[in-house]
């Protein structure tokens, strides 16, 4: 009996090894009014777990982050991936992101209001996925990034652990922007910088630093196709394809 009960955890353990997050394999993906959400349709709030700038955009006819069910890094039926583009969209260059948390509304031509996290309370010792770059040359540039202007695009996955009570309300045209080297309330960060392009699917599989000893209450991971994309600068066609995130 007791044989059997030890062989029932060695088999279960694998199984609860993974920290709990919703659609962290980016294979569920619904479409509303021409707007692709990366959560089923009539989601409950454990599965609103991601967003993108696609409610803004697609009320103009584009949509910066799709599903991927070709070109993903583990096959299999019903996979799919993200794709995410960074858009010159009319007036204003969009980098495209999927993030943690909720797209709000546009603010004047250019701006968006998002609330960024979800509620997460786990310290992860690792943080792994796949990611597939394709940069562009960089032709929109904003002080101080002028100098970018001419080389190739840069990409970057991030995710900061907060300890927040709430999540962090956002508007990118002004300078709101949430700095994950000098924030606070930044309780553990695992970060992945891209700087050059790739053939194909990247596996990565980076640790967290952790800066303090408490427990988060806040998940925020960032995939932006320009990484300074949120200072409007970039490349118009540079993808970033996304796959089997996981956090250990």
């Amino acid at each position: 009996m007791l044989r059997k009960a030890l062989l029932l955890v060695m088999f279960l353990l694998p199984l609860q090894a993974g920290t709990s997050l919703y659609n962290l394999n980016f294979d569920t993906w619904s479409r509303s009014k021409g707007c692709w959400n990366p959560y089923p349709a009539n989601p409950t709030a454990s599965q609103r777990v991601w967003d993108t700038a696609n409610p803004g955009l697609s009320k103009l006819g584009v949509n910066s982050t799709l599903p991927e069910y070709e070109h993903v890094a583990v096959p299999g039926k019903g996979k799919a991936a993200a794709r995410i583009e960074s858009k010159n969209v009319l007036w204003a260059f969009v980098a495209g992101s999927m993030y943690n948390g909720r797209f709000i509304r546009v603010v004047g031509v250019s701006g968006a209001e998002m609330e960024l996290g979800v509620p997460f309370t786990e310290r992860p010792a690792r943080f792994s996925g796949y990611y597939h770059y394709i940069p562009g040359t960089v032709d929109y540039a904003k002080p101080p990034y002028e100098g970018m202007k001419g080389k190739k695009d840069v990409a970057r996955i991030d995710v900061l652990l907060m300890d927040w009570t709430a999540p962090y309300r956002m508007t990118t045209n002004t300078d709101s922007f949430l700095d994950g080297d000098k924030d606070p309330h930044v309780i553990g960060r695992a970060l992945v910088d891209i700087d050059h392009g790739t053939d194909g699917y990247v596996h990565f599989d980076v640790p967290f630093e952790y800066r303090s000893d408490r427990k988060p209450g806040y998940i925020i991971i960032t995939a932006a196709s320009s990484r300074y994309g949120d200072r409007f600068t970039g490349a118009d066609g540079s993808v970033l394809y996304i796959d089997e995130f996981r956090l250990d």
